[in-house]
């Protein structure tokens, strides 16, 4: 029977489409799909085999069967939320450990997961896309990068010849019966039979046809799918550099229309067309491209990477390449960004090179760097240093043991500190105050020290002699009781010991004040810098540190006063449970923390108003709680104010402060008020201090005509109680100095700086500008005076040990020749032997003293200065409306990065209304937590927008009062203020938004 030869040819693929598959096939991307539960691996180019170290017998098996350590429940539910859920996702940089002979590779790529989609939009499967970017990670982490060797297909080709043969034997055993069989048959049937076999033969021949372009039509399928499931732009282009496809990435990168892109010139898309046109041309050289670095010229410059390979038809013809271009714009940012903090980190060893003694050692003591400060007081040259072991400058003053117990601190990744003995190469000695610092690695383990040095050798012969001065004092004493007449020279003697005592205390104190200024303030305005967690971690380190010294300072100091008879008691009238209750409050996040109890009993028969130093009394309950605190790990701390006893002029109160700490052992009840005493002698070592705090209690109590007494149990606890007498008055409490707060809106005021040292030239303009205030610097009273002859001021801060002309001698001039009467607040870091009496005695109106508080700074120039401010209006009509809204500080943490405040902005529109619905509910409803949560929420964004710290004071009524629910009668009104306020703000806002999207 003949086969008609008229039956319709079935539809033939496009041939663009077959170039896009054998593109996909030789493209070093890594393509699969995965269809059905069971996940059957259904198609996998050559690169997906390549990297996973498999080959094409893979093809319709399990994806779990080929790869059984992904058969875990994770992986299920990752897979299933692709492929029933149709949501596609993207993975950067994802691990794997791939077998490559009897290695275990770590590489790593970029995973898109998108579901595969046939005919009416049917989820059948999923597309798996790897871009493989183990080079740059590795180049990143500075890490050797392994290269996997390429395995061979020869198996499977062996596999394939042989199921060849094996069919060809087949088939000749099925001819060789036929033969036999026709051989019985008669012409007619042998006819008949030949028909038979042609017919059948065509039929093959169209059933093959037919499985051929059925398999070429869903090739060509899979290979659109492909190319518009992948995230990253794709193109096709020809011999002669036109784009021949693209993918729906490329079309958003490039910001053009897939017609326009059709056909177009390929290189015209980029910022240097002709370094494209290289990257092309190295292709045909070379057969491929890897990280080839371009910009696509878009309307934002996107910066990629190519990789790109040439691709063939089935003679093995080059057709033309096929490219994946890679963004990595956010790559670069992240490097500029850390070129940026390594500058920032840079200025700092500058920083501290200038000021400090700085060596770097290796984890073995080697020394490898050596600032000039170091070779100056060592007098070795830095090539003398670099490379030799620490101890070239042992001089051997120190016991073995000690240097034992600081190797063994740094090298378990502690901070060491303490004093040094050191020998310089002229066998001259030195002392210097050290700080060693160990920077860890991944595991935790010192590599490297950094040792930062101050020169004392000055102050160690000073003390010194302090001692030899106190021994001879003793000594005369001793005499003087021995033989009356020698008494009059010993005394002299000894006054001139203390004279000298208070003569060291007062430079101690300018000169360790005076950087240590600098230091706590420029950490202050680094701490308000964008910074990496580890740097804000080692920031408010260096801060703990200076402040911890501030505070040792201030109490040596204090006792300093207390032998040299100058502490003075001032008798003021206040409120004593306000006063408590204000100096309480500081104690509460660190209560908190430990999860202690703070309990507070006032006696209510306590007249409102007495006179008395609050200041002192702050004091000494200060050190007392602060010591409870301390002390006590678990429990609460009980603080009880007791009127004792009363007439017609005075009160007696006692005043008793309660903790279930550690206790105190009976032996050393007496000693603990001494001067550096501690309960024991591991007390300092496990819970810090100096040991000055009670000694300083006791010397503040006894002089006011009180007296102080404790009690205590090993493990259960200690009890203070001291009592102070103080006056009754009819007078009405002094009001307390409020600090105002920082507002950046006062911008019309201008400042006069006089200060000689440079570095307080600089933080003292950093914090000025801070305020918003404009400032002009000058080093010493005369320039100064030459300044304001020249310009008007609204405020002078005057430093008062300066060279030529003295900050004393300028007021003077100030007040008595130029006759002005602006204000002056004086700046010093001695504070023993100035106070406010010297100050005012030259016209000057108030003083500060160094390390300089910022807020009580701005609020005593703010007070003296009087002058109004500047308030932001829009007009409406005749009708002037304040704003509700202050940017000031968001654009100072945006950098007034348009895009970052829209972000913000927009985040505030959608955030605050459902908060202020919720307030409103759970005020409404009485459910507490609803109330205290949707406020708690809101607080946060008050200060970032701008809104008034009024608004944020409600606010934190509101969630007290949530908290105890103690009713308020304002809370209904509070309520209301703050919708209106979030209703004003959200406007503005939104007309803010609008003028930002203009701009971008």
């Amino acid at each position: 029977m003949a086969v008609s030869n008229n039956e319709a040819s079935p539809p033939r693929i496009n041939i663009a489409e077959r170039d896009i598959y054998n593109a996909f096939m030789q493209s070093p991307v890594a393509i699969a799909i995965f269809k059905g539960k069971d996940y059957r691996i259904e198609f996998a180019n050559d690169f997906y085999l390549k990297i996973l170290d498999k080959d094409r017998s893979i093809i319709g098996k399990s994806l779990f069967d080929v790869f059984p350590e992904l058969n875990t429940q994770g992986t299920a539910l990752f897979l299933n939320e692709v492929l029933k859920c149709g949501n596609g996702t993207h993975v950067n940089e994802q691990e794997f450990h791939l077998a490559s002979g009897l290695k275990i590779e770590q590489r790593f790529f970029n995973c898109d997961y998108q579901p595969l989609r046939e005919n009416n939009n049917t989820i059948t499967g999923i597309i798996v896309i790897f871009t493989e970017v183990t080079e740059q990670v590795l180049i990143r982490n500075k890490e050797a990068i392994s290269q996997r060797k390429l395995t061979t297909e020869l198996g499977m080709a062996n596999i394939e010849i042989a199921f060849q043969k094996e069919e060809k034997g087949k088939r000749a055993a099925e001819l060789g019966i036929a033969n036999l069989e026709l051989a019985f048959q008669d012409s007619e049937k042998e006819i008949k039979a030949g028909e038979l076999i042609n017919a059948n033969r065509e039929i093959a021949f169209q059933s093959k046809e037919k499985e051929r372009r059925e398999a070429e039509l869903r090739v060509a399928k899979y290979a659109r799918i492909i190319i518009e499931a992948s995230l990253d732009p794709l193109f096709t282009i020809s011999l002669k550099g036109k784009i021949t496809d693209i993918n729906n990435a490329a079309v958003k990168i490039t910001g053009s229309s897939r017609e326009q892109l059709i056909g177009s010139d390929f290189f015209d898309y980029f910022t240097e067309p002709q370094k494209a046109r290289e990257a092309y041309e190295q292709i045909f050289a070379n057969g491929f491209v890897a990280d080839y670095s371009l910009t696509i010229k878009d309307h934002k410059l996107t910066d990629v990477l190519f990789n790109g390979s040439i691709y063939k038809d089935d003679e093995g013809r080059v057709l033309g390449v096929v490219i994946v271009a890679r963004d990595v714009t956010t790559q670069k940012n992240i490097e500029k960004n850390l070129e940026k903090s390594l500058k920032e980190v840079s200025d700092y060893k500058y920083a501290l090179d200038e000021s400090s003694i700085v060596s770097i050692t290796d984890q073995k003591g080697i020394i490898n760097y050596a600032n000039d400060n170091f070779c100056k007081i060592s007098k070795y040259e830095c090539g003398e240093l670099i490379g030799k072991d620490h101890r070239i400058i042992n001089s051997g003053y120190h016991t073995k043991e000690f240097i034992r117990n600081l190797w063994m601190t740094i090298s378990n990744g502690k901070i060491w500190k303490g004093e040094l003995r050191n020998k310089a190469k002229d066998e001259t000695l030195y002392w210097v105050d050290t700080t060693i610092v160990p920077f860890l690695d991944d595991r935790g383990k010192p590599y490297q020290y950094i040792v930062i040095r101050t020169d004392i050798t000055e102050q160690k012969k000073i003390e010194k002699e302090l001692t030899d001065a106190k021994v001879v004092a003793e000594l005369a004493t001793t005499i003087a009781k021995e033989a009356q007449s020698k008494a009059e020279s010993a005394t002299e003697l000894a006054k001139n010991a203390v004279k000298a005592k208070q003569q060291f205390l007062s430079n101690m104190s300018h000169e360790i004040r005076t950087p240590m200024n600098a230091i706590i303030g420029f950490t202050k305005v680094v701490l308000k810098t964008d910074l990496t967690s580890k740097q804000k971690e080692y920031i408010n380190a260096i801060k703990m540190s200076g402040d911890s010294l501030i505070v040792l300072i201030n109490d040596i100091l204090d006792l300093a006063k207390v032998d040299a008879g100058k502490m003075t008691f001032e008798k003021t009238a206040f409120k004593l449970a306000t006063s408590i209750s204000a100096m309480l409050h500081l104690f509460e996040t660190k209560t908190q923390e430990k999860n202690l109890q703070l309990i507070t009993y006032f006696d209510s028969t306590i007249p409102e108003v007495l006179i008395g130093d609050p200041v002192r009394l702050h004091q000494i309950i200060l050190n007392l709680v602060s010591n409870a605190v301390k002390f006590t790990n678990a429990g609460k701390i009980t603080v009880n104010v007791h009127l004792l006893s009363q007439d017609d002029s005075t009160v007696n109160i006692q005043f008793t402060v309660t903790d279930t700490g550690i206790g105190i052992h009976p032996n050393k009840i007496d000693e603990i008020f001494d001067n550096f005493q501690q309960a024991t002698s591991g007390t300092s070592r496990l819970y810090g201090g100096t040991g000055l705090g009670l000694a300083i209690v006791k010397q503040l109590v006894e002089p006011q005509g009180g007296s102080i007494t404790v009690q205590s149990k090993i493990g259960e606890g200690s009890t203070f109680r001291f009592i102070l007498p103080f006056q009754k008055t009819n007078q009405k409490a002094k009001a307390e100095t409020d600090i105002i707060e920082l507002h950046t809106d006062n911008k019309n005021i201008s400042v006069l700086v006089v200060e000689d040292i440079a570095l307080n030239q600089l933080l003292m303009t950093t914090v000025l500008d801070d305020f918003g205030f404009q400032c002009d610097i000058t080093a010493n009273g005369k320039l100064a005076i030459d300044k304001m002859k020249a310009n008007d001021y609204d405020i002078i801060l005057m430093d008062l040990q300066m060279p030529e002309m003295n900050g004393f001698e300028a007021t003077e001039y100030i007040r008595n020749t130029m006759k002005s009467d602006i204000p002056i607040i004086a700046l010093t870091a001695d504070v023993t032997t100035v106070d406010v009496a010297k100050c005012l005695a030259v016209g000057m109106n108030d003083y500060i003293a160094k390390p300089i508080d910022e807020r009580l700074l701005y609020s005593k120039m703010l007070r003296l200065v009087k002058k109004p401010f500047e308030k932001k209006t829009f007009a409406t009509g005749e009708r002037k409306e304040v704003s509700c809204i202050d940017l000031s500080y968001l654009n100072q943490r945006t950098k007034s990065d348009p895009a970052l405040m829209i972000k913000m902005i927009s985040l505030y529109l959608q955030q605050t209304p459902p908060l202020v619905q919720a307030m409103k509910q759970g005020f409404r409803d009485k459910d507490w937590k609803l109330l205290y949560s949707s406020v708690h929420k809101m607080i946060p964004s008050f200060s970032i927008m701008g809104i008034s710290a009024t608004i944020e004071l409600m606010a934190k009524e509101i969630q007290e009062y949530a908290n105890s629910q103690h009713f308020i009668n304002d809370i209904p009104d509070m309520v209301l203020k703050i919708e209106e306020a979030c209703s004003q703000a959200c406007k503005e806002l939104e007309a803010e938004l609008i003028r930002l999207k203009k701009m971008t």
